[in-house]
Formats: C-alpha cells, sequence, structure tokens
C-alpha cells in the first residue's frame, strides 16, 4: 500500500462532509458525529491542555450515513421490515433486526464514501509511520505501517444527559487494513438496528429514522499488553457525588463494559484529591479470571485468555494511576459542568497502553440514572428476614431495591424468548442483547461483573435491583423458584430462597427545620455511610472503629505484629489469606483502618466526624483472629482492661500504635482533617495525658493540623472532674449506656437487674446535667452518643433544656428526632 498524502480539510459545509477529524469536534457537534464521537473531539480540543490524553482519529458523519442509506436504496426497506410490531415479542423483535441487519450489510458503499474512510485512514497510518522514524529521514520515504484501531458507533441520539443508550451499537477493537476497517464500518452501520437498539429507541420514544449513526476511527491503546476500565464521578449506588468510582482489569475494556470479568474497583475522593491529597478511600480486590487481548494466531481480531493466579491476586494498577484517573474524573466533570451549566457527573472508559505506560480516556458520556434522581426525597427498602433465614448467593449490590419473582436460570442469549415478565433474571453475564428482557425482570441476578459492567448500568437505568459477581448464582438458583432479590443491606448483595417480606419508608426532606441543637448520627459501617449522608445531618457524633476492625479487619492488631510467633496453624492461614496483598502484615491493619475510617469521614465531610478510638473489652479482642494469645482472661471484662488504659500499657502500645499510623494516614495524606478523635473509658485526667503524650509519639498531636481530642463522658468521675478533663481534652460526648449503668449500679445485660436500666432516673439526669454545665463554663464542646435519645423523646427534650450542643442518635431516628427537636426549641423560644 502506497501512503496518500496529507487529508486537506474540504471546503465542503461541516454538516455535509463525509469525514471529520476529531480534533475538529466540539460537544456542539452530535447531529454531526453522534455523543461519543462530538465529546471525544470536545476532549482533545479542550482538555489535552490540561493533561487529559484522548487517543487521536476521525469520524465518519450522520450525512455519510444518510448518504449511504439513499445511495443503496435502504431507506423503503429499512422502514417496511421496523414497521408495526410488538417489540415485546422477543422472537418477532429477532427476526425483524436480523433482517435489517442483513440489508446494510450485503449492500455496497458509495466508491466517494469508500475513497474518504480510506484516505483518512490511510493518512492515519502514514503519520504512524513517520513517528516511527525518530528523526531519520531515509525512513520517511517507505514511513508507512497499518495502524491497528479501534471503530466505534456513535449514534446521533446517544450520550445525551438524561439516556444514555449505553452499549446499544458495536465497537471493533484491533482492526487493521483498508478491507477490514470498511467492513467494520459497515457493521457499525448495521448495529445501529441490533435487538436491543431497535427496542431501546421504542421505549424511549425516538423515531428510527431521526437516527443516525457516525462511526469513530481511533488509534488503539495497548491496553491488551497493560490494563484498562470505566470510571464514574459520581458513586453509582448512592449518587453520593463527591466519589471517583474506579474499575479496572487487564487487557482490553471491552470485558469490564461487558462485565465478562469481576475488576478491582477503587474508590477515590474529590474535594481533598483537588488539594493535593491522596484520599483512595477504598481498594476492592477483583478475579480478573480473564484478559482481552490481540488474536495473532487466529481468525479473530481478539480473544480472551485465562489470567495467571498470581496477576488475579494483585491489583491491576498501582496507587499512582488511580489518583491519575481519579484528576481526569474530575476535570472532565468540571469541563462539561461549565459547559453545560449544570452539574454533570460522567461515564468514562479509559485505557492503559502497555507499549508506552501511559493512560488515555477513550470516551465519555453523562451519567443519567444517579443524577436524574431527585433530590428531595429518601426511599428506603427494609427487609424482614425471619429468623434461621440465611442467604444462598452473594454478590455485589446494584443500586439499594428489593426485587422478587421466580428465578429464570438463562446461559444464552438465544434462551431469552423463555423468560416472562417479573422474574427474576439469572445468568452469566448480560451484553446489550439481553436488554429487550432486562427492562421486564423483577430483579438480575449475575455470575459476574462489577459495578460498572453491562448489567449494573442498565439495571441502575432501569431502576431494577440487580447482583453481580456472585460467582455460582447460576448453579446454585433453579428455574421456577421464588427467590427474593435485597440490594438495601450495604455493598453486598443478598439472595434468598422464597418471597421474603419487605417494606418501603418514603421521607421528604426539602422541608425540614433547621435545629438550634447540633443533630448527628452514630455510624460505624463505612458501607452504608454514603447512603447515610443523604440524611439531613450536622456530621457523625459517633463513629465507632469496632465495625470496622471486628468486619473488614477481623484480626488482632498484635497478631499481626508478632506473625512468626502464632502456634494455631488454623488461625495462621485464614490471616495469612486475609494478609495475602501485605508483606508486612502489620500495613493491612492500617490500610484497612484508615480505608474505613476515611471513608466515613469522606461521606460527611465537611461536617465534623467524631470517631472513637478501640473501645473493645478483653474477651472481644480474644475474639479476634490471633487475640486469645494476647488477651487476658477477666472475670469483669466491662470494668477492665479497655478503653484509655490499654493506649499506654506495654502490653497493647505497639497494637494501638498501628491505629495511630491509620488515623493520621486518614488526616494528613487523605486530607480528611474533619476527623474529631475521641478517647474512651478514660479513667483518670492523668490518665488522659498518657494518652495524648501516647498518639503524640505518632504523629496525632492535638492542636497541630486543628486535631481536636474529645473524652467519653461515661464515667462519675468523668463529670466529677470535668473541670479537670476540660484541661486535658477539647470536647466530651457523654455515653449514656455506660454512664446510666455505673451511676446505677449495674450490668444491663444481666435479665436479673436489666429493668431497673433508664437513663431517666432521677440520678443519671443530674450527671447529665452536671456535665453538661460544667463543659459549659469550661468552654467545651458537650454532645451525647448514647442511645437514650433516639428511645425517649422526653430524654431529648431534657438535654435540649440543659443546652447541649449536639445529639448522636441512630440513623432510623434522626428525622423524627429531628422533628420533635423542632418542636421543643420553638416552644422554648
Amino acid at each position: 500500500m502506497v501512503a496518500t498524502s496529507v487529508v486537506q480539510h474540504s471546503s465542503i459545509q461541516r454538516d455535509q462532509q463525509l469525514v471529520l477529524w476529531l480534533d475538529e469536534l466540539r460537544l456542539e457537534d452530535v447531529p454531526i458525529v453522534g455523543g461519543k464521537n462530538a465529546s471525544l473531539g470536545e476532549m482533545i480540543q479542550q482538555l489535552t491542555p490540561k493533561g487529559v490524553r484522548v487517543p487521536s482519529g476521525f469520524a465518519t458523519t450522520s450525512y455519510a450515513y444518510r448518504y449511504f442509506i439513499e445511495k443503496t436504496g435502504l431507506d423503503a426497506q429499512l422502514r417496511q421490515v421496523l414497521g408495526g410490531f410488538d417489540i415485546n415479542d422477543v422472537t418477532e423483535l429477532r427476526r425483524r433486526g436480523r433482517k435489517a441487519r442483513s440489508l446494510i450489510l450485503n449492500a455496497t458503499f458509495p466508491d466517494d464514501l469508500k475513497t474518504a474512510i480510506l484516505n483518512a485512514y490511510h493518512h492515519m497510518c502514514e503519520t504512524a509511520g513517520q513517528s516511527l522514524c525518530l528523526g531519520d529521514e531515509s525512513c520517511l520515504e517507505n514511513a508507512y505501517t497499518e495502524v491497528d484501531v479501534a471503530v466505534r458507533s456513535s449514534a446521533t441520539a446517544e450520550d445525551l444527559p438524561d439516556a444514555s443508550f449505553a452499549g446499544q451499537q458495536e465497537t471493533y477493537l484491533n482492526v487493521y487494513g483498508d478491507q477490514a476497517v470498511l467492513n467494520a464500518c459497515k457493521k457499525c452501520y448495521a448495529s445501529l438496528f441490533t435487538d436491543r437498539a431497535i427496542s431501546y429507541r421504542t421505549t424511549k420514544d425516538f423515531d428510527h429514522f431521526d437516527v443516525a449513526l457516525s462511526v469513530g476511527i481511533q488509534r488503539m491503546v495497548r491496553s491488551d499488553l497493560a490494563t484498562s476500565g470505566v470510571m464514574f464521578s459520581i458513586d453509582t449506588e448512592t449518587g453520593f457525588q463527591n466519589a471517583v468510582l474506579i474499575t479496572a482489569a487487564y487487557g482490553l475494556g471491552e470485558n469490564v463494559v461487558q462485565g465478562s470479568v469481576n475488576p478491582d474497583e477503587y474508590v477515590v475522593f474529590k474535594p481533598t484529591l483537588k488539594s493535593g491529597h491522596k484520599p483512595i478511600l477504598n481498594k476492592r480486590l477483583g478475579t480478573k479470571a480473564l484478559r482481552m487481548v490481540y488474536d495473532t494466531t487466529g481468525t479473530e481480531l481478539t480473544k480472551n485468555e485465562p489470567v495467571p493466579l498470581s496477576d488475579q491476586g494483585r491489583f491491576a494498577i498501582e496507587e499512582d494511576d488511580i489518583l491519575q484517573l481519579a484528576h481526569w474524573a474530575c476535570t472532565i466533570e468540571d469541563h462539561y459542568t461549565e459547559l453545560r451549566g449544570t452539574n454533570s457527573p460522567m461515564d468514562i472508559e479509559w485505557a492503559k497502553d502497555g507499549i508506552t505506560g501511559e493512560l488515555f480516556i477513550v470516551q465519555a458520556r453523562p451519567e443519567t440514572v444517579q443524577s436524574q434522581k431527585a433530590q428531595n426525597e429518601l426511599r428506603s427498602y427494609i427487609l424482614d428476614v425471619p429468623k434461621g433465614v440465611e442467604p444462598v448467593a452473594r454478590g455485589r449490590a446494584v443500586g439499594d431495591l428489593i426485587g422478587q419473582g421466580e428465578a429464570c436460570v438463562i446461559l444464552d442469549v438465544s434462551q431469552i424468548a423463555q423468560f416472562r415478565p417479573g422474574e427474576v433474571l439469572v445468568t452469566a453475564r448480560t451484553d446489550p442483547d439481553w436488554e429487550p428482557i432486562m427492562k421486564q425482570a423483577g430483579a438480575i441476578v449475575t455470575d459476574q461483573g462489577g459495578r460498572t459492567c453491562h448489567a449494573a448500568i442498565i439495571a441502575r437505568e432501569l431502576g431494577i435491583p440487580a447482583i453481580v459477581g456472585c460467582d455460582n448464582a447460576t448453579q446454585i438458583l433453579t428455574t421456577g423458584e421464588p427467590v427474593t432479590v435485597s440490594c438495601a443491606e450495604g455493598e453486598e448483595g443478598l439472595i434468598y430462597r422464597g418471597e421474603l417480606p419487605f417494606r418501603v419508608e418514603t421521607t421528604k426532606i426539602d422541608s425540614l427545620p433547621e435545629t438550634r441543637t447540633k443533630i448527628m448520627m452514630n455510624v460505624g459501617n463505612p458501607e452504608l455511610a454514603f447512603t447515610l449522608a443523604a440524611l439531613p445531618n450536622d456530621g457523625v457524633g459517633l463513629a465507632r472503629l469496632e465495625f470496622i476492625i471486628a468486619n473488614h479487619i477481623q484480626v488482632h492488631p498484635l497478631a499481626l505484629l508478632n506473625f512468626d510467633q502464632l502456634t494455631d496453624g488454623g488461625e495462621r492461614r485464614k490471616i495469612q489469606q486475609l494478609t495475602a496483598l501485605y508483606e508486612h502484615k502489620p500495613d493491612y491493619f492500617i490500610d484497612k483502618l484508615a480505608q474505613g475510617v476515611g471513608t466515613l469521614a469522606a461521606a460527611f465531610y465537611p461536617k465534623p466526624v467524631v470517631v472513637r478510638l478501640a473501645d473493645f473489652k478483653s474477651n472481644e479482642y480474644a475474639n479476634l483472629l490471633g487475640g486469645s494469645t494476647f488477651e487476658p482472661n477477666e472475670e469483669n471484662p466491662m470494668l477492665g482492661w479497655r478503653g484509655a488504659s490499654r493506649y499506654y500499657d506495654d502490653r497493647y502500645r505497639d497494637g494501638f500504635a498501628l491505629e495511630c499510623q491509620a488515623l493520621k494516614r486518614v488526616r494528613d495524606d487523605m486530607g480528611l482533617t474533619n476527623v474529631i478523635l475521641m478517647v474512651p473509658f478514660c479513667r483518670t485526667p492523668d490518665e488522659g495525658r498518657w494518652v495524648l503524650e501516647e498518639m503524640a509519639k505518632h504523629g496525632l498531636v492535638r492542636g497541630e493540623n486543628g486535631l481536636q481530642v474529645y473524652v467519653m463522658c461515661e464515667l462519675p468521675n468523668n463529670v466529677i472532674l470535668a473541670d479537670e478533663f476540660s484541661q486535658v481534652f477539647d470536647g466530651f460526648s457523654i455515653g449514656s449506656n455506660d454512664l446510666t449503668q455505673l451511676t446505677l449500679g449495674l450490668d444491663r445485660d444481666s435479665s436479673l437487674v436489666a429493668h431497673l436500666f433508664d437513663e431517666r432516673s432521677t440520678g443519671v439526669k443530674r450527671m447529665v446535667k452536671m456535665a453538661i454545665q460544667t463543659a459549659k463554663e469550661n468552654n467545651r464542646k458537650i454532645g451525647i452518643c448514647g442511645q437514650g435519645p433516639s428511645d425517649y423523646p422526653e430524654f431529648a427534650r431534657f438535654l435540649v433544656e440543659q443546652g447541649i450542643d449536639s445529639i448522636s442518635l441512630n440513623p432510623d431516628t434522626v428525622i423524627k428526632t429531628r422533628l420533635e427537636i423542632a418542636d421543643m426549641e420553638q416552644q422554648m423560644g
């Protein structure tokens, strides 16, 4: 093949040209080149100067498509094929779609359109060859190489802010050579009439013949030799707008998009990322069992190959790449927000070149689900699981809904005619060919896929609960059996046999009154933090580390520091599995704790988040993996070695050091300085000073970088010596559970005396009143984080009357209690 000369820009009006270069395009060119290509051109023109890399290329125009349809006489034939049938008749839909595609594939390109496409492709080849010469003039004479390109469909009714049309048309990767490029372009034209595209346009009330198709031809990014994935500039499940969600797997990106693999997931916090910090809130390892690569020996363009176990067991990208991608997500979102004049979360595909090591953005479109939801209403699904009923399968929850119906297990798209509306679709994975039945499903369950796979994206758009990445749901569930699919219990989705009872609670939040008393929340589970942050709140009054340690870490810190000394082989194996990614095992504790606390702090940022240092009792620490080796056997752990007394003790201070290092990472590296630390069960002011000294050894110095340290007010001595404690700490939080227990001298867990436990008793109220008065006299903040205000409105009223600064409540009582306190404050004047 002889290289052609550089393609000259035509003097013909842009909307009548057959081919345009991507760097000529802007977002307003959607009618000419479709949403995908217009967005690529927008980014190349406007964001390349800001460091965002986008592969170059060209696009055929919508005029070229209509010219092709007119010259080949296809218009009348297609109208006849697509006229007058029920799209819910899957068999007929497939027959009509197959006929429409066949008409296009059997047509011949007009000569001038064929020439325009090949001239542009030849110019790409010539330019690529010249770039390889590196100044060698003798090389320039023969500088021509058949460039491998990605050929992508871009419809003129695609990637709109309120309709994604995600995956409706086809993409072809590793295309090279004249005939292959032409064939791929024609296949893209035909894909305008895939079954799912016909169905989707009809559902969205788009006329088939008002939509035209542009084809983008882009230099391939050699991610077959590296990694690729999808990212969103919004949390896809909760709509939390300050997070970037990134997914990554090995090889070309189609596997992630289609849900053929369970990818890694990373969450980055946008506000402190923009201020120069490194706020990676979460890193979740996916299996990444397959990677799509070039097929260099067979007849296909690409193929899937297994990923070695050693690669599956590590993260696909390094932290520098995670942060770079997150920065680009922010840059892209900010640009489109400014351009559109409204907040514009984005759905972005990225790829890393395995030859150059460079990252690229290969697509960007508006996110069309969370950004369209009403912001003035909270809807909560609550599942009532009968005692003894356990889930039969688990995966990644998509959304927060609950769905029910009879399971329909389908392993191949050719069998979708078996599906009946309202059933729960259970399959290995979905791609756009499944969409005609997905919209009829009561819920969707897949063995494969992550939160950005096709099944997840479409389920969100359709408002259908879905659980992806279950591994073996198609083997466990049986067609015809009733199942409940619950996405209402955090990040993990649970599938139960039978139709379990559930309820839906709806709350309007746009008209809630303000209160003088700060209404905060008690939150311990990071997986619920983004959801709970949507409730009206003034921050978190109590974030317990115990939940993160028990559920996310599971290992005693001293067992990690002294792993080689453990003698229990079973525990050693379990710890080894949990810490497989960490050469230095204590780093596992630091990393996981920092991610958990970081997620809690980010969810409510910049509102205060009061993080209580770990307050396990010795028997609870002993229940952690490896814990029994390091814990004493105490007769009364409730009053024993807990809280402050552990932190400076030689027998535990090394474990506390890991806790401090994690919290320092949250405040300093992640930039989440809204974290306030709180010391529990501190018996004397001197003990408080010893704890502060221990914290300072690890970089947590009270007063530095705005660090405040509170103390739990849960012992009678905390109240009696509140003046002295005020000299040591910045504030108090009344722990009404322990304060009531110790004031009344009873064990609230003992059935023999539990009936006497009551925060409203006169003695307890006098203790609370004294604590509030003394804190106020010393100009110290004081709140309460116990159960009492959640359970008893009269106790909440008593606290408001005493002038308490904040009341921290269980999330399910926040709105009710806010209304009651607003009414109390109004009556008080």
